[in-house]
């Protein structure tokens, strides 16, 4: 006859065994949808009105949520490496063109994205990428950033964080479009965007080549070397001396999990813009 004792653990294992079958199941999807996000990066690299460079990259459906479900809605069980978030909601403001240039091209710009999980600091280049850069000084000094998720992580093929979308969504926006740049420079021709450099999301399907010039918010940071087309403004880099890839390698390292809701993987760490500033030196 099984004891009380002996029915309770067998329970136990039986329940260890269905939890570890669901998330080898949900790594199985996880893979597949990352590797097509690496091997059809015509389509993962702008999909619909994903804002991101990687068609794929989209957003978590509550931003405010850092106990988000994962694969099927079952409760994520991964380590989160970040704090609690501040206070406060995103703005959302929307406008309707482009704003007025006011940024200096000859001056060096620095964007400081403080986060839950850490400071990450951006030089921006306002000389190649002069449009990107003054929107982006603008949406900051609007606090359109401010208390918006990073909602999208690929770590698989190819190595990005992606904020910037006051919805969590990966639609998100600002009501204007602006124009892509800078797709020329030397460091992303042999179609590889390097470890540290920070670039505009886009809806361009490199297919049926439509959807140039349709940057917004959105924008996505490089902690890997990744095999991505030249067709996203690369606009600055990550840090002078590389400060805040610590902070990126952190979040990847906590992994993601399939968020179902946004077709796409979204970091398990609680990935919070709590300030977003810009200052020139």
């Amino acid at each position: 006859m099984v004891s009380g004792e002996q029915r309770r653990k067998q329970l136990a294992r039986e329940k260890r065994q269905r939890r570890l079958e669901k998330e080898r199941t949900a790594q199985r999807r996880r893979k597949v949808r990352n590797a097509s996000v690496a091997a059809v990066l015509a389509m993962v690299l702008a999909g619909s009105v994903v804002w991101a460079g990687v068609s794929a990259f989209t957003g978590t459906s509550d931003p405010a949520d850092p106990a988000a479900t994962g694969d099927g809605g079952e409760e994520r069980e991964a380590k989160d490496p970040c704090e609690k978030p501040a206070g406060g909601e995103p703005n959302g403001k929307q406008w309707d063109k482009e704003p007025k240039a006011t940024v200096d091209e000859d001056a060096s710009y620095r964007m400081k994205l403080a986060t839950t999980c850490g400071d990450i600091e951006l030089t921006l280049d306002a000389e190649k990428a002069p449009r990107t850069v003054n929107s982006f000084n603008f949406l900051a000094g609007e606090g359109y950033f401010d208390h918006t998720r990073c909602h999208r992580l690929v770590d698989q093929g190819i190595h990005v964080l992606q904020c910037g979308d006051p919805t969590g969504t990966g639609q998100g926006g600002p009501g204007y479009t602006i124009p892509d740049e800078n797709l020329d420079a030397p460091e992303v021709q042999d179609d590889v965007y390097p470890a540290g450099t920070v670039a505009m999301a886009n809806t361009y399907n490199a297919q049926q080549d439509e959807g140039r010039d349709t940057g917004g918010s959105q924008f996505f940071l490089v902690y890997e070397d990744s095999p991505l087309p030249p067709d996203y403004t690369p606009f600055g880099t990550i840090g002078k001396g590389g400060k805040g890839m610590d902070v990126l390698r952190k979040i990847a390292e906590a992994g993601s999990y399939d968020n179902e809701e946004i077709s796409a993987t979204s970091p398990n760490a609680t990935v919070v813009i709590n300030k977003a500033t810009v200052s020139a030196d």
